[in-house]
This record gives C-alpha cells, sequence and structure tokens, in this order.
C-alpha cells in the first residue's frame, strides 16, 4: 500500500543515516552481513537492500576522496605559505621535499637540479643512507631525466621491475640501498622551463591515484614559483651588492682622485717656489705611499726619496729602455715601476717607483702626471743653468787665474754665494775630455751639471773644467764619466785633482789635473779617469806640492802603523828582503835572524798590504816609498844634529 513502510525499509533507512552520519564503510558492511546472517527477507527485498549498499559504498567512496581533496588543498595553502616565507633556495628546497613527503605520504622524497654536467641530488627527506645527497646523475637517463624531457609527471608501482624505464646505475644503486619500489618524478616548470625534478618514492609497491598525481603536480607547480622567486630574490641581493660596490669603489675613487688633485696642486706650487729636485721627490713619493727615484739617461740617481731595494738594476735598465720605447710606465717584477720624463720628443730621464701596495688606475696617471712636473723642473733648472752658464765660466776663470795662495777676493765669494756656491767647503776639480760626440751636447750637460751640484763650470779647447763640492777626487771623476759618457756614446777620460778647501788652489789644481789627463793619454788610459792619487808615484812626479808624506803613507801606512803600535821591525824586513833581490833566506841572513822568522813577517806584510804587493808594478812604489822614508830620515838625521 502506498504510505505503508515495508519489511526492508528500516534498513535502508539505517543505510541512510549512516552515509548522512559519514559511517566508515565498515559499519555499512558490517549491517549488510547482519541482514544476510537474519535472513528474514525476500530474495527480492535482499537484492535491493544489496543494491542499495553498493550506492552508499560509491556515495561513501565519493565523500571520502572529496574530503581527501579538501584536506590537500587546504594542505596546498599551508605550503605555499610556508614555501612563500623562504628567502634563500638552501632553507626552501629541504621546505619543498619535506612538504612533498606530508601530502602524499611517501617514503622518501628528493630534489635533483640540473649543471653543465646533468643533474644532481641537492636534497632529500626520509632517506635512511648518506648515498642520494650530492649523488650526481649523467647520462640523461633514469625516471627524472625522462620527464625533464617530456614536461610531465611519470611514475612506477615497481621501479626495479619496470623494464620501460631507461634505468641508470647511479640511481638504481640508491633505490636498491634505500630498499624503494614505487618511484614518482614530478618536473618543477616555470614558463615551460624545467628548474629541476622533485620524486616522491615508497618502499611497497603503490599505483598512484589521478588524485595523488594531481596534488604532486599542484606541489611542484607551487615549488617552481617558489625556486623562481628566490633565485630571482638572489639575483637582486646579487645586484645590490654590486651596485653597493661599485658605489663604494667610486667613492673611494672620488676620494683618491681628490687626493691625487691636491697632491697636484701642492707639486705645483712647490715647484712655482723654486724647491729643489729632492723635496719635489720626497712629496710625490710621499702622495705615492711610495718610495721615488729620478734617475738620469744613463741611469744615475739624480734625487731619491729612499733606496729601493729588492730590485735587479738590469731588470730595471731593461724597463727604462721598454719606458722609453713605449712612452709611457712599465713595469718592473712585482711591484716596481719606471715611466719617461720627457720634454717634447727628448727624454730627460725616468722615474722609478715603489710602492708600498700595487698601483690602481689613478696612481698610473698620477704617476705619468708627475713626470711631466718633473719634466719641467728639469727644463727649468737646464735653462737656469744655461742663462747662468756665462757667470759660472768668468767666476771659474776668475779663481783660476788667482795666484795660489792668495787671498780670495771678498767680491769672487760673494758671487760664489749668490750662485749658492761655498767656496770654504772642500772641493775637487776635474778637467774632463770627451773623447767624440758633439762639443755643444757636452757644454750643455756641464752646465746642467753644475747647476745641479752647486759647482762650477767653463769650455777650455773643447775639455770641460768642473770645481764641485767633494772630497773624493776620484770617485767625483768616476761620476762625470759614468753620467756623460753614455749621453755622447763616446768614452770621456777625466783627470782630477784636489780636494781642498780654499779656492785660491783652483789654479794648482786646474795643473795638475791636467797633468793628470794628459798621463792617462800617454799610458793609453783613454776613458779613463785618474788623479795623483791614482798614479801612484807618477802622481807625485806630477802633483805642485810633491806630497812625499803623502805618497809614503799611502803605500805603507798599514805596514808603518803596525811597526808603532806593536814594536816590530816589518819595515826593516821589507827593505832588506828588496836588497837580496827578494829572497826571504838571504833577507834572513841580513837581518840575523831564521829564515822560517823572515817568512812570518812577509805573511803579515802580505795581510796589511794585500796580496799583490809583490807583483811589479806595486813592488817598485812599495820600494820607492821605502828609499823616500830613508832618505828622508837621513836628511832629518842631518838637518838636526848640531
Amino acid at each position: 500500500m502506498p504510505g505503508e513502510i515495508s519489511a526492508g525499509d528500516d534498513e535502508l533507512l539505517t543505510i541512510l543515516k549512516l552515509l548522512a552520519e559519514g559511517a566508515p564503510a565498515g559499519q555499512l558492511e558490517a549491517l549488510l552481513q547482519r541482514v544476510r546472517r537474519e535472513n528474514r527477507h525476500g530474495p527480492e527485498q535482499l537484492a535491493r537492500i544489496e543494491s542499495v549498499m553498493q550506492l552508499a559504498r560509491e556515495v561513501s567512496l565519493a565523500t571520502a576522496r572529496s574530503h581527501q581533496r579538501e584536506a590537500g588543498l587546504v594542505a596546498l595553502i599551508d605550503t605555499a605559505r610556508d614555501l612563500s616565507s623562504s628567502t634563500e633556495l638552501d632553507g626552501l628546497l629541504p621546505l619543498i621535499a619535506r612538504w612533498g613527503r606530508r601530502l602524499l605520504r611517501f617514503d622518501m622524497t628528493y630534489i635533483t637540479l640540473p649543471d653543465a654536467e646533468g643533474m644532481y641530488v641537492r636534497c632529500s627527506e626520509g632517506s635512511t643512507t648518506a648515498l642520494n645527497t650530492g649523488l650526481r646523475i649523467v647520462g640523461g637517463r633514469g625516471l627524472g631525466a625522462e620527464a625533464m624531457r617530456c614536461r610531465a609527471p611519470l611514475w612506477t608501482a615497481d621501479y626495479s621491475e619496470d623494464g620501460s624505464i631507461a634505468h641508470s646505475d647511479t640511481l638504481d644503486g640508491v633505490v636498491e640501498a634505500e630498499g624503494l619500489r614505487a618511484l614518482m618524478a614530478v618536473p618543477l616548470l616555470q614558463n615551460g622551463e624545467a628548474l629541476g625534478v622533485l620524486y616522491g618514492a615508497d618502499r611497497r609497491v603503490r599505483n598512484y591515484t589521478p588524485d595523488e598525481i594531481g596534488l604532486i603536480c599542484s606541489l611542484a607547480d607551487i615549488a617552481a614559483e617558489a625556486i623562481g622567486r628566490v633565485e630571482l630574490l638572489q639575483r637582486a641581493r646579487e645586484q645590490l651588492d654590486e651596485l653597493k660596490s661599485d658605489g663604494a669603489r667610486v667613492r673611494a675613487r672620488l676620494a683618491r682622485l681628490g687626493q691625487m688633485s691636491a697632491t697636484y696642486r701642492r707639486i705645483m706650487d712647490l715647484l712655482i717656489d723654486g724647491t729643489d729636485l729632492d723635496v719635489l721627490v720626497e712629496t710625490a713619493g710621499a702622495a705615492l705611499d711610495s718610495t721615488l727615484q729620478i734617475r738620469d739617461m744613463a741611469g744615475h740617481v739624480l734625487a731619491a726619496g729612499g733606496e729601493i731595494a729588492g730590485v735587479d738594476e738590469d731588470a730595471l735598465n731593461e724597463a727604462v729602455l721598454e719606458a722609453y720605447t713605449r712612452g709611457g710606465p712599465a713595469r718592473v717584477g712585482d711591484r716596481a715601476w719606471v715611466t719617461p720624463v720627457t720634454a717634447g720628443k727628448e727624454v730627460l730621464g725616468a722615474l722609478v717607483l715603489y710602492p708600498a701596495a700595487d698601483l690602481l688606475g689613478e696612481d698610473v696617471w698620477l704617476l705619468r702626471t708627475i713626470a711631466q712636473v718633473f719634466a719641467l723642473q728639469l727644463v727649468m733648472e737646464r735653462s737656469a743653468a744655461v742663462a747662468e752658464g756665462p757667470v759660472r765660466d768668468e767666476l771659474l776663470e776668475e779663481l783660476l787665474s788667482l795666484p795660489t795662495g792668495a787671498p780670495v777676493p771678498r767680491q769672487i765669494t760673494q758671487r760664489a754665494a749668490r750662485l749658492g756656491i761655498d767656496l770654504g767647503r772642500p772641493h775637487v776639480l776635474l778637467v774632463a775630455r770627451p773623447e767624440g760626440g758633439e762639443p755643444k751636447r757636452a757644454g750643455g750637460w756641464a752646465s746642467s751639471y753644475a747647476f745641479r751640484v752647486s759647482g762650477l763650470k767653463m769650455v777650455d779647447n773643447g775639455r770641460i773644467v768642473l770645481i764641485v763640492p767633494g772630497t773624493d777626487a776620484s770617485a767625483a771623476a768616476q761620476a762625470v764619466a759614468d753620467e756623460l759618457s753614455p749621453l755622447l756614446g763616446h768614452p770621456v777620460s777625466v783627470g782630477a785633482a784636489g780636494p781642498q778647501t780654499s779656492a785660491a788652489e783652483a789654479g794648482r789644481m786646474y795643473r795638475e789635473a791636467v797633468r793628470c789627463l794628459d798621463a792617462l793619454t800617454v799610458l793609453d788610459g783613454v776613458g779613463g779617469v785618474a788623479s795623483a792619487q791614482d798614479l801612484g808615484f807618477l802622481g807625485l812626479l806630477l802633483s805642485d806640492d810633491h806630497d812625499v808624506d803623502g805618497f809614503i803613507e799611502s803605500v805603507l801606512g798599514p805596514v808603518l802603523e803596525y811597526d808603532t803600535d806593536r814594536t816590530t821591525e816589518l819595515i826593516a824586513t821589507l827593505e832588506q828582503y828588496f836588497a837580496a833581490g827578494s829572497s826571504p833566506t838571504n833577507a834572513a841572513e841580513r837581518l840575523h835572524v831564521h829564515p822560517n822568522t823572515v817568512s812570518r813577517r812577509i805573511e803579515r806584510i802580505t795581510e796589511l798590504l794585500g796580496a799583490r804587493w809583490n807583483e811589479p808594478e806595486r813592488a817598485l812604489e812599495v820600494q820607492l816609498a821605502l828609499r823616500l822614508r830613508r832618505a828622508r830620515q837621513v836628511l832629518y838625521a842631518r838637518r838636526d844634529s848640531p
């Protein structure tokens, strides 16, 4: 009858009630089993109940899937929120692996990223061995490589038994070590480009459902966007750091340019004030935090702010030539620099720089600029020297014309002082004869040299006459020859005399220097230098004052001093040695001592006079000094006798 409830309707209502309450599938199955056991329904009614029960199962399964998708979507939202908070790739990738494992309840997840050699495992979650992190997968094989190529997720219920996969020995080793069976690989895609691969794996055979695959693909999309965002942020940070670094470099460069500008103004002010070359060199060296030297064309130091140690001179000379050729700075060794000092096309010398630290580009520019300042200074000095040249020539001519020993006129002393020359200091006189080259070039050099060393000069019949401060005539002569010879490209012979502190001795020194120069010619010593002291007994004959005592002292001084201090008889032994024809045995007979005693004395004399004292030329000087000493003793004895 319509409206009446049949016997089976109670069970149907119970089924609907269980569905409404969201009862688990086990309760529905228990209800069906109870109905079958009671056996109180006819076949038709029982079939109806079973049909409704089947529909209930499907509704329950659909509801469960819906709840699962809803839970997955909620988890995806939490995942997106979690991933968005990460700003470093090293922190983001482990989060992705952890959420992937949680969403699909994988036993293990890991992420691979590409590089120039293939793919490598960047991080993992749930691993039990240390074989996977850092593992490199080469050759384009394995499930992940195929997923990268096809830009789609791939999976297998049992990786080891799946023959359709291009297996990788490396990956197979990890699968075996971890005991994995099911495997899924999902590419991390951004704008169609694969950034890497997210793997999920289980240690049992597992068939992944479409809902699970869709969920992991959604996670992969979110992860790819997060990776792209982090990489973009990382690039932005790197660009910001680079901009900060560029800004710091620009600020440092501007500060350095300001310092260089101030330094350049200071050096120019010093130059305008007439500061000498030494002060300019020290100022420029301090500005560059360096040791600075200026050298002439021959490599001689004109001014220096200190010694340059640790730089080979040969390498330095080669660098100077390279700088001349290039017309700009050249390096020497690890840190030293040289740059030419030029005026137009004329090379005046070179700057040598040894900085405390490597030069920056601005420092090299300042080095070039300072070289120009020094070129201007040298040109100004040369111009001043040329302008004062006639004055210095006239003053030297007057000094040479003074009678020896006569008082120096006051006006001469005053004129010398106005030129910056102190005639009361020790001076030496040099007569230089160029053996070729251009006379005008030699004369111009002499003017500049005399100006530079506060001396006087004149040119007499092609010979350059110089009076310069100094106490060593031979060293001063050698310095002139070393500087002038390379300039002319020809040897220069130099005779020297002095030192003297009286300007009235200039004429006598001039005559002595000329005789020494002539002696060089006679002795075939063209291109050499010599003073009376250098010529030995010949110098004694050439000298105006015939300084016998000085000659004896220069030859026998150490032996005389030894005899005086120790009351020995080395001088007497020398006299008898030469009288006996340089025979120690005969000398021993003359001295009435044992030959061994003479031999020991001769050894001592060798220590005092040097190993070559007994060679012919040196022995002649020793014998002459002995005879002069003996003659003076006899003369003094006669003079003092009543």
